[in-house]
Order: structure tokens, then C-alpha cells, then sequence
């Protein structure tokens, strides 16, 4: 379902310098990109190639050292923590290569948790619902009452895209989320992914090397030493 005519995320002459002692390293050297709203995003490229800076920016995690990031046409750059905190909660979900859970939570509070911050989802039950409803599309509905460390790092990064996926957000931003996963568990997210993108019209955009995702992708972008190399869109 693409949901969206207008960009949802439009990138302008972006560019993210970081001091490394004397000398400044450009992770980023001005790019442009639209991304609709909608679409089965990937970003590849090899290792240095700025994808993760990129993802941290259009995430509203870092702040460009130029440049801008346009979200649902509005501009991120002059925004306050607070704002741009409220964005990230409302709009954006993620999936971290290190999981991010939290271990004094059993796993079914860690989905749930997105819904009670953000307010969403309706009640107790409802809230319940969603999260035991994830849970089981991603193989771990026994282990709902477990802490995160008596889980694998497999079953932790399914945890881990389970929650980014329960408050329904607009735009899921998902950083190696194969990575972790046997072939059989990696096919089990991304069907669960791309069936999200259709029946819910969110947009995810990846950093990966897995094949499989850019055989998926309605859009790839490559990057190499922070500059687009190439974009296919299918």
C-alpha cells in the first residue's frame, strides 16, 4: 500500500562531520534523497560508507552538521529535544543491533512498553493484545515471561522487532535486523515485515547486506564513502 504521493522523508545536501583530533572526517558529503512513504527501503554499502550516520539522522537520533531532514514535509532541524523526542516516539519505531531491552522487563512488558510511553493502543487489554499478537508472529509467544538474558541474542533481536512493530509506526528503522538471525528466523521477520509495509502502509528502511531484503526492497540506495553511488527503485 503506497500511502503517500509527496516524499514521506526528503534529504537535502545533507552532510554529518565528526572531529577526529586535528582532522575532520565527512561520514556524509552532501546527499539528496526522497524516500516515499510506504516503501521497503534498503541502504547498502560497505563498512564506513556512512550508512549508519544516515540512519541516526533520519532515526532523529544525531543532527546533520548541514543540511536538512524533512519528515512528512516538515523540517527536523530546528527542533528541540523535546520535540524532537516526541517525533521519534509518535512516528518512528527501531530495531538496534543491540536490542535495547530492557532487563529488569520479561519480554511481553518490553513490547508492550512503546504503547504505555506513547499512550497508545487503548487499554490494558488491548495494549496486551497487540504485544502477545507480535510476539507470536515472531516464534515467541512461550517465552513472553522471560527476562531478556535467559533469551539468545536471536530471540532477543526478534524481542527487539516485535516492539519496534507494536505502536503501529509510520516509519520503522531497522539497523542490520537480520544480522543475529539463522536463515529460517530471518525469513520469519522479514515476511512478518513486508506484511506490516502492506497491511499497515509502514515504511522501513534497512542497513544490511542481506540479500534477501534488497530482493524485497522497492527502493535500494548505495552508499560508498558518504555519497549515493547508485539508487534502484523497482
Amino acid at each position: 500500500m503506497k500511502n503517500c504521493i509527496r516524499p514521506m522523508i526528503t534529504i537535502k545536501n545533507l552532510w554529518k562531520t565528526y572531529p577526529m583530533g586535528k582532522v575532520q572526517v565527512d561520514a556524509l558529503r552532501g546527499i539528496n534523497l526522497e524516500l516515499s512513504g510506504g516503501d521497503f527501503i534498503a541502504i547498502a554499502g560497505p563498512s564506513g560508507s556512512g550508512k549508519t550516520t544516515m540512519m541516526n539522522i533520519v532515526g532523529l537520533i544525531d543532527q546533520p552538521t548541514r543540511g536538512s531532514v524533512l519528515i512528512e514535509n516538515r523540517e527536523t532541524g530546528g527542533l528541540g529535544r523535546r520535540e524532537l523526542a516526541r517525533m521519534r516516539r509518535d512516528l518512528i519505531g527501531f530495531v538496534f543491533q543491540s536490542f535495547n531491552l530492557l532487563p529488569v522487563l520479561s519480554v511481553l512488558e518490553n513490547v508492550e512498553l512503546p504503547l504505555i510511553i506513547a499512550k497508545k493502543g487503548g487499554g490494558k487489554a488491548a495494549r496486551r493484545q497487540r504485544a502477545e499478537y507480535l510476539l507470536e508472529e515472531v516464534g515467541l509467544a512461550d517465552r513472553r515471561n522471560h527476562k531478556p538474558a535467559e533469551l539468545s541474542g536471536g530471540q532477543q533481536q526478534r524481542v527487539a522487532v516485535a516492539r519496534a512493530l507494536v505502536a503501529k509506526p509510520k516509519i520503522v528503522i531497522a539497523d542490520e535486523p537480520t544480522a543475529n538471525l539463522d536463515t529460517a528466523n530471518g525469513e520469519r521477520i522479514l515476511s512478518l515485515m513486508k506484511k506490516i509495509n502492506r497491511d499497515e502502509g509502514t515504511t522501513f528502511i534497512f542497513s544490511t547486506h542481506d540479500p534477501d531484503i534488497w530482493e524485497m526492497a522497492d527502493h535500494i540506495i548505495f552508499l560508498r564513502d558518504g555519497l549515493v553511488e547508485s539508487e534502484r527503485r523497482k
